[in-house]
C-alpha cells in the first residue's frame, strides 16, 4: 500500500496556496487531474507527448507527498521494459519542457529522488482533497458550488497503463477517493440551495449516478419531487429503487418508511412552511435511514477486508483476513460504538464494492481499510480511517515489523489498529459535540461532552461532566458507557476530596451497578465496578472486575490502568509495571497518561527502585492535565531517591494549593499495605511533608 499515495499526506502543503485559485482559475500554471488530464498556462492549453506514461508521471508525483524514488517510479510505470530509467529520464525531460519556467523549476530531482513542487500552481484533484481535510461541512455554499464545478470526470478519466499492476491499483484508490469527495460536496450542496431551487435536482442526479446504493441520495430526491408536488414521480422512483435494492439483497425498508414520512409531511405543510432551506442541515442523518431513534445514535464502524499483496499481485486472504476479523472482533468487544457484522462487510467486498460507497451503504459514520504486504524480512501493514459523510481521511498509519513470530507481531499490529481506531473516533465525535449547542445534543454527543469535561480533573469540570452524562442517561437510559462515566466524576469526587468520600464513594458503586445492570458484557462497566469497590476497601473484589474488564475487552486500555493502579499500592508490584506498560501501548495520548506513569512509579518505589520511581514520576508530573495528587507522587519518589531539592519544589507547589497538605493526606488518599504505608511517610519525613 506504500504506492496507494494518501491524498491527505499531500494536502497540508497545498492548503494555503490553492485556497484562492478557485476564485482565479486562469491565473498561472493549472493541472487538470478530475477528467481527462490537461495542463494549462493563463488558460491556454499546453500540448503533451502523447505518452501514456508520461501522463501517468505527472499525476502521481503532483500528488505525492515526499521526494519519490526513482526506482519506485520505475516499479510503478515500466513492467520491467529494456531501460526503464531511461524512459524515466526521457519523461522528466518532456515535464520540465511543460512545466518548468524561467528561474522556476517544478522537476526536482536530488540524489535518487524526484519530486515535483506545484505550490504556485492550481491543482484541482489537490483543491478538492484541501477542502475535504479542511471540513466540507465547514464550507459556505458558493464554495461548494466552485467545488464541484472541478469534478469534470473520474480521476484521470480515461488514462489505464497496460501490465502496470501498482499504477492501477494506486489509480483505483484514487478514482474511488475522489468519487467520495464528490458525493460529499453533492450532498453538502442539497442541504444548502433554497427550497425549490432548480439547481438541486442536477446536483441530486449527479449523486445518485455517483452512489446508486446510496439511501440520502434516494430521499433528497423524493424530498424535491414531494415539494414540487410530483407525487407521482416519487412513487415512480421508489418502485425502481426497490428493485435496484431488492437486485443487491439490500433492505429497501428505511426508503418506503423514509418517504411515507416525507408524504405525511408535504402533506401537511402550509404554503410559508416551503420557503426555508432544503434540509435542516446536512450533518444529521436524515429521517427515515437511521437504524436507531436519533436521542440514542452513537457511531458506527465498517471495517473493510483487508488486502494481502506479494510481488506483484494482489489479492483476500491469508494474513489479510485473519487481521480484519481479529479487527472487527476486538472492536466490537469495546461495546463502545457500533461495528457492522464481519459477514457484511465481507459480501460487499466481494462484490468489488469500494470501502466508501460500502459504508454509505451501510449507513455508517466511519470506513476502515488497509493492506498488508509481505517483503523478505518485513512484514508491512497499511490502514486508513475516513468519515464517510466528508471522504475526509481521519487517520493513516503504516506499522512495519520484522516476522520474528508472526503471531506475535499481527497481534501487535491489531493492537496498535484498535487502540487507534477507537482513539481517533472518540476524537472526531468529541470534537463534533463540542460545537453544538448544548440543548441540542443527542445522548452520544452528551457523553463525549461529558468526557471532554471529566477529563480536565478539576472540581468545576468534574461537576460539568456529570450534568452531561445525566444528560445522556435522560435521553438513553440504556447507556452503560454513560453510566461509567457517571461512576467515574463520583470517583473522582471521592479520591481528590472534592465531596464527602463516603457518599460519594457510594453514588460511584450505584452508577457503576447501573452500567452492569444495563450492559454486563461492557468492560467499561466492569472497569467502574472495579474502581468503586477500590474506594470501597475491597481489593480481591476490585481485581476480579478489573479482569473481567480486559478478559471482556484485552483492548480496553483504561482496565489495564486500572490494574496498575490498584497492584501498584498494595498488590504486585512487577504486575502493576507490566499492566502500566501495556495500558501506555494500547493508548500512547490517553488523557490518562499521566496516571498511568504515576502507578509506575509507585510500584518501582514499594519495590527499592527509587531512581526509576522518581524518572517515571516526573514524566507524570510533566502531563498538561497532571493534578494536584500526581504532584504529591512526585515528591514522594524523589525524596526517596535523594532528589531533596526537585521534592521540595513539588511539595512548595502542592502547599499554594492545599496549604495543609501533609503524609497523612497522601496516604489517606491510596490503599498501601503496612510497608508501603512506611516507605511512603519516610519519603514525607525527608522534605517535611510528616
Amino acid at each position: 500500500m506504500d504506492l496507494l499515495v494518501s491524498v491527505g499526506e499531500s494536502v497540508e502543503t497545498y492548503v494555503e496556496s490553492t485556497r484562492s485559485s478557485l476564485n482565479n482559475p486562469g491565473a498561472g500554471l493549472s493541472v487538470r487531474l478530475l477528467g481527462q488530464l490537461t495542463i494549462a498556462r493563463d488558460g491556454m492549453p499546453l500540448t503533451l507527448p502523447s505518452s501514456r506514461k508520461l501522463r501517468a508521471l505527472l499525476a502521481f508525483l503532483a500528488l505525492a507527498p515526499h521526494p519519490v524514488s526513482r526506482g519506485r517510479l520505475c516499479e510503478l510505470l515500466w513492467d520491467v521494459p529494456n531501460d526503464p530509467r531511461s524512459e524515466l529520464r526521457w519523461c522528466l525531460s518532456k515535464l520540465r519542457a511543460a512545466l518548468d519556467e524561467s528561474g522556476l523549476q517544478r522537476i526536482e530531482t536530488e540524489g535518487d529522488t524526484v519530486a515535483l513542487r506545484l505550490g504556485d500552481t492550481s491543482v484541482d484533484a489537490v483543491e478538492a482533497a484541501a477542502a475535504v481535510a479542511e471540513g466540507i461541512e465547514t464550507l459556505g455554499l458558493e464554495r461548494l458550488r466552485a467545488l464541484a464545478q472541478l469534478f469534470a470526470g473520474d480521476f484521470l478519466d480515461g488514462l489505464e497503463l497496460d501490465r502496470s499492476p501498482h499504477f492501477g491499483s494506486w489509480l483505483t484508490a484514487q478514482r474511488r477517493r475522489f468519487s467520495s469527495c464528490h458525493v460529499a460536496v453533492l450532498e453538502h450542496i442539497i442541504g444548502l440551495v433554497p427550497r425549490g431551487a432548480d439547481e438541486a435536482g442536477a446536483y441530486i442526479d449527479k449523486w445518485l449516478e455517483l452512489a446508486p446504493f446510496d439511501g440520502r441520495a434516494h430521499v433528497a430526491l423524493l424530498e424535491n419531487l414531494a415539494r414540487r408536488g410530483q407525487i407521482g414521480a416519487g412513487e415512480a422512483h421508489l418502485a425502481a429503487a426497490a428493485e435496484l435494492f431488492h437486485s443487491e439483497e439490500l433492505d429497501f425498508t428505511p426508503l418506503r418508511e423514509a418517504w411515507q414520512e416525507i408524504r405525511a409531511r408535504n402533506a401537511s405543510a402550509t404554503p410559508c412552511a416551503r420557503s426555508g432551506p432544503a434540509f435542516p442541515s446536512p450533518q444529521p442523518p436524515i429521517a427515515g435511514l437511521e437504524s436507531e431513534p436519533a436521542a440514542t445514535r452513537r457511531a458506527s464502524l465498517a471495517v473493510m477486508p483487508f488486502a494481502e499483496s506479494a510481488g506483484a499481485g494482489s489479492f483476500r486472504g491469508g494474513l489479510a483476513d485473519g487481521l480484519t476479523h481479529d479487527i472487527i472482533t476486538r472492536l466490537a468487544k469495546l461495546r463502545d460504538f457500533f461495528v457492522i457484522a464481519r459477514g457484511s462487510v465481507f459480501a460487499l467486498s466481494e462484490k468489488n464494492i469500494a470501502p466508501q460507497d460500502a459504508g454509505r451503504r451501510l449507513n455508517v459514520d466511519y470506513v476502515a481499510t488497509g493492506s498488508v504486504r509481505s517483503r523478505p524480512g518485513r512484514i508491512v501493514v497499511s490502514v486508513e480511517l475516513v468519515e464517510v459523510r466528508t471522504a475526509r481521511i481521519v487517520w493513516a498509519e503504516t506499522f512495519d515489523h520484522r516476522p520474528d513470530d508472526i503471531f506475535i507481531v499481527i497481534e501487535d499490529i491489531g493492537n496498535s489498529i484498535v487502540s487507534s481506531i477507537a482513539a481517533e473516533i472518540a476524537t472526531v465525535e468529541r470534537n463534533r459535540a463540542l460545537l453544538k449547542a448544548p440543548n441540542s445534543l443527542n445522548a452520544w454527543e452528551a457523553y463525549h461532552r461529558g468526557l471532554w469535561h471529566m477529563y480536565r480533573f478539576t472540581r468545576q469540570e468534574n461537576e460539568l461532566a456529570q450534568h452531561f452524562f445525566n444528560e445522556a442517561l435522560k435521553l438513553d437510559p440504556t447507556f452503560a458507557r454513560a453510566y461509567a462515566g457517571l461512576s467515574f466524576t463520583h470517583w473522582q469526587s471521592a479520591f481528590q476530596r472534592w465531596g464527602d468520600r463516603d457518599r460519594e464513594t457510594a453514588l460511584a458503586f450505584e452508577s457503576a451497578g447501573h452500567s452492569l445492570l444495563v450492559d454486563d458484557r461492557n468492560p467499561a462497566a466492569h472497569w467502574a465496578m472495579g474502581r468503586a469497590l477500590w474506594l470501597r476497601g475491597e481489593q480481591d473484589g476490585s481485581l476480579l472486575e478489573l479482569a473481567n474488564a480486559v478478559d471482556l475487552s484485552p483492548n480496553f486500555a483504561l482496565g489495564h490502568y486500572a490494574l496498575s493502579f490498584v497492584h501498584s499500592q498494595s498488590g504486585d508490584p512487577q504486575s502493576a509495571i507490566g499492566s502500566s506498560d501495556h495500558s501506555r501501548h494500547l493508548s500512547p495520548f490517553d488523557p490518562l497518561l499521566f496516571g498511568m506513569m504515576g502507578a509506575r512509579a509507585m510500584a518501582h518505589a514499594r519495590l527499592g527502585e527509587f531512581d526509576a520511581a522518581a524518572e517515571w514520576a516526573l514524566k507524570a508530573a510533566a502531563r498538561p492535565n497532571a493534578h494536584v495528587i500526581i504532584l504529591a507522587i512526585a515528591a514522594h519518589c524523589l525524596a526517596l531517591a535523594g532528589r531533596q531539592d526537585e521534592a521540595r519544589s513539588f511539595a512548595a507547589a502542592i502547599r499554594k494549593t492545599l496549604p495543609d497538605y501533609r503524609a497523612d493526606d497522601f496516604i489517606a488518599t491510596f490503599r498501601f499495605d503496612r510497608d508501603g504505608e512506611a516507605l511512603f511517610r519516610n519519603g514525607a519525613k525527608l522534605i517535611g511533608l510528616n
